[in-house]
């Protein structure tokens, strides 16, 4: 069992003593101490602890990449979540569910480019049997034994419940159940889609439909006693408050520290191996259409509603009611239009204002995840969101993975974010950050480094072939093929 870093609540998150010892993994930040760095600490002073972080857990030399595909198998979903332009009710002329044979070829076409792993998710899609996803997931490994499948977030697992009706007298008990079958059939992993953020009000605000926190973990919690390696995820940059992150963060590190006491069990138990955080991309949702905050006057010298609603309630504590786990209470518990109105006067803006995030937050954002979760092994850099060269930056703010080259993507492309990168540029960004670029797996097992001089970016002799790429995407029906590529351009690793 990993031995828990001891906490100093006592101490000022600016103390450098703590912060080295942070850094070092000798000492726990608290979420107050959390939300205190977030808010207060100089953006240099988070990117140099995150790194050093980084660098005590990884060292200083291999930072990753994975080779997969995102398939988003389907596009018909029961949920309301404002900040989704991907949903469809079913009836639109673009709503689609792929048949198997067109999941299979897209697998195909990942495998003959050196792919280890697809990544699936979907809209959550009462029309769909479980045999629907156990005869697919059998098929996947039957013609392709080499490909991990890290499929179905918790979400989709807990409409999974609902749609099959499995026996069982709890939730665990029912989500045990459906992933047993599931995990029978070929299921490897579950991805950490569907996060969002934990906090109950800004839940029930931003994703109608979607489970809570407590399912979510509950998901998670059963997949690692099965054995299962997952990624957690937040995204933030909306209406939530500061410490609404902390607070997120906080139930993932409590939560892997249940797991890992069981770490020396047998049959060994699984745990996250792996955080990823991202701001809100607001094109073309409902989410989006809120204004900003401080398009007012007066509304920037006022606190932000999100953090009133936070402050309210101290989510940075992880306060919760009995019998709900590391503070995942429900927001029926809560009335922040009831508030008190001289002490949160911002609170009746709750939900009707957007605080977006940009570069310097998200970078922020990252280095604290690194300093916070000092049980999860790897930080993803999201240059998905942020673009291929905040995504390099992301390296020295305590992320050591770059993710996936994006041979496709629907769900925030939607959104209007399309950032396309092949292996070669990726490979590129990760060196001219001080690194050297490593092929991995999704256990983060090093594949291929890429040290010597048939590394894919030191084999590129003419960089402009490498600017612009082809993304899939899934096309309307009714067009002349089943799907159709659309070409994204994007800023060039380098421009030599």
């Amino acid at each position: 069992m990993p031995i828990t870093p001891i906490e100093h609540p006592d101490h000022s998150a600016m103390d450098p003593g703590l912060l080295a010892a942070v850094a070092a993994g000798a000492a726990r930040l608290t979420p107050e101490q959390g939300l205190e760095l977030l808010t207060k600490a100089s953006t240099p002073n988070l990117g140099r602890y995150a790194d050093a972080r980084a660098r005590s857990i990884h060292g200083d030399t291999i930072r990753t990449y994975v080779i997969d595909r995102n398939i988003n198998y389907t596009n018909i979903c029961n949920a309301r979540c404002t900040f989704c332009a991907f949903r469809r009710d079913g009836d639109e002329d673009d709503a689609y569910t792929l048949s198997h044979e067109q999941i299979h070829e897209k697998i195909a076409e990942l495998s003959a480019i050196g792919g280890t792993q697809i990544l699936m998710q979907g809209g959550m899609n009462p029309a769909l049997p479980l045999e629907w996803y156990t005869t697919l997931l059998r098929s996947i490994k039957d013609k392709f034994p080499h490909i991990h499948i890290h499929a179905f977030s918790p979400p989709e697992m807990i409409e999974f419940v609902h749609f099959f009706d499995p026996p069982g007298a709890t939730l665990e008990e029912k989500i045990r159940w459906v992933l047993v079958r599931l995990k029978d059939a070929g299921l490897d992993s579950l991805p950490g889609g569907g996060g969002e953020i934990f906090a109950a009000p800004v839940r029930k605000k931003i994703g109608l439909g979607k489970c809570d926190a407590e399912a979510w973990l509950t998901t998670m919690y059963v997949a690692h006693t099965l054995g299962m390696f997952t990624s957690a995820t937040m995204m933030f940059g909306h209406i939530e408050g500061y410490a609404d992150r902390v607070h997120h963060m906080h139930l993932v590190r409590k939560w892997q520290d249940r797991v890992l006491q069981h770490s020396d069990s047998a049959p060994a138990w699984g745990h996250y191996v792996a955080f990823i955080t991202w701001p809100f991309q607001r094109e073309n949702t409902p989410l989006g259409r809120v204004p900003d905050w401080g398009q007012t006057p007066g509304e920037l010298e006022a606190e932000f509603p999100g953090d009133a609603v936070a402050r309210a309630w101290d989510y940075s504590r992880g306060v919760g009611k009995p019998g709900h786990p590391a503070g995942t209470r429900s927001a029926d518990e809560f009335d922040y239009p009831q508030m008190d109105t001289a002490r949160y006067p911002t609170a009746h803006l709750f939900g009707k204002r957007v605080r977006m995030s940009g570069s310097t937050d998200y970078l922020r954002t990252q280095a604290l995840s690194r300093l916070f979760l000092d049980n999860i092994y790897s930080i993803g850099a999201s240059w998905v969101t942020m673009g291929p060269h905040v995504g390099q930056v992301g390296l020295r703010y305590g992320a050591t993975d770059m993710g996936s080259v994006m041979m496709e993507e629907n769900v925030v492309s939607s959104a209007g974010t399309t950032y396309c990168l092949d292996e070669p540029v990726i490979c590129r960004l990760i060196r001219e950050a001080g690194f050297t670029p490593a092929q991995r797996d999704n256990r983060y097992d090093l594949i291929k480094v890429h040290a010597g001089a048939g590394s894919p970016d030191l084999l590129v002799t003419d960089w402009s072939q490498h600017r612009a790429r082809q993304m899939h995407q899934e096309a309307p029906k009714g067009t002349p093929q089943a799907s159709t590529l659309t070409e994204v351009t994007v800023s060039a690793a380098a421009s030599k």
